[in-house]
């Protein structure tokens, strides 16, 4: 008789496509690459839980932000993120999602789960603890801050994205020898380095902000003085891509949503940096590629604790696009050797802290647990 399949189940939370789903296809796509003997199954708890809810819920929650940065921000703060040492039980995402999650465990069967996001992971963990929950439950965070939504205890095994958070699960109780500090996992082809671009004159920069495009950047970029080369990924606003074709700005050259990985590794092997917002797979990208990352334009909550996290790693350049002096940062730091080398050093230092061991390694040394 051969070989029951082991199975696996991603469970990111929302459909929209953010980091939480980028990690999860990334990591499905890995170990489909290595020919891992390994059923995968991605599912959003929150639409499988409450259906078409789920979109009236992420209509909210994306307007809210929009509309009403501030007050998402404070509370952000306020319920995820102030005393993260306090990881308390909440009873009323248990109340919600608690009796759907068994539900879904009982249907697919996992030997091994992968949260993406907090929530999940917070209903496993209380399973566990519980002895109500068998599989591997494997914690992989998408942003350079742990929020206190996130379940540790009972958590077997935990994917971090800096030294810095593993020190922090560290200090939480959580053993050494189950903590992985991989990085926010990237898709397989940002490893590959191209040729060298030849050298140009002016500093080039890929400036992205994320899936939608950059609109309210347009106006800050137009108006620079051409001493920088702005390769501006427009995402899927076709609207800004035909805009700013239409100029035919020698200094700004636009790209149409990239849906090629290999095409967008190409895109950061041409560049000499990244301006971007603080998402964590985004920087996570730009960190593998180790090119000097300008970020701006933080969303509320999240991004905006990443900025404060990266800062502290040194790997990041906070700017502001809305004065005009922020051409001038970036062509200053291209022109200071000693700022480079600084930064270059923490660089290394990031990338020294990383496991040895590749993505799909460390998760063929997981599976040889289950029995």
């Amino acid at each position: 008789m051969g070989q029951i399949q082991r199975k696996a189940l991603f469970l990111p939370f929302m459909q929209i496509p953010s980091g939480h789903h980028h990690v999860a296809d990334t990591l499905m796509a890995e170990l489909r690459r290595c020919n891992m003997e390994l059923s995968c199954n991605k599912v959003d708890l929150l639409s499988y839980s409450y259906g078409w809810m789920e979109k009236l819920i992420s209509s909210i929650y994306l307007t809210w932000i929009k509309k009403l940065p501030s007050t998402y921000n404070w509370l952000y703060y306020q319920a995820a993120y102030k005393k993260t040492s306090q990881h308390n039980r909440n009873f009323l995402y248990e109340m919600l999602f608690i009796y759907f999650f068994k539900q879904l465990v009982k249907e697919k069967k996992p030997n091994i789960l992968f949260c993406t996001h907090a929530l999940p992971s917070h209903i496993a963990s209380v399973l566990k603890q519980k002895k109500q929950l068998d599989s591997i439950v494997v914690n992989i965070y998408t942003d350079f801050f742990v929020n206190r939504v996130w379940g540790l205890e009972g958590v077997d095994f935990h994917f971090v994205p800096s030294i810095q958070v593993k020190e922090y699960l560290l200090k939480k109780g959580i053993q050494g020898s189950n903590i992985f500090v991989t990085g926010i996992p990237v898709n397989s082809v940002f490893l590959e380095q191209g040729a060298q671009r030849r050298h140009h004159p002016k500093p080039s920069i890929l400036v992205t902000g994320g899936n939608l495009g950059i609109g309210t950047m347009e106006k800050y970029l137009t108006n620079t003085s051409g001493s920088v080369h702005f390769y501006v990924l427009c995402g899927k606003n076709q609207t800004l891509y035909r805009r700013l074709s239409n100029q035919h700005n020698s200094h700004i050259t636009p790209f149409p949503y990239l849906s090629c990985r290999k095409k967008m590794n190409d895109l950061y092997d041409r560049v000499d940096a990244v301006l971007t917002k603080p998402g964590g797979v985004t920087i996570s990208e730009c960190l593998i590629k180790r090119k000097p990352i300008f970020v701006c334009n933080p969303l509320p909550g999240q991004e905006k604790i990443n900025v404060e996290q990266l800062k502290q790693l040194g790997v990041i350049m906070p700017v502001n696009v809305e004065e005009q002096s922020f051409e001038q940062k970036i062509i200053q730091f291209f022109n200071d050797r000693q700022q480079q080398t600084i930064y270059q050093q923490k660089m290394e230092e990031y990338h020294q802290n990383l496991e040895c061991q590749s993505l799909s390694k460390i998760i063929e040394g997981l599976l040889e647990r289950i029995h």
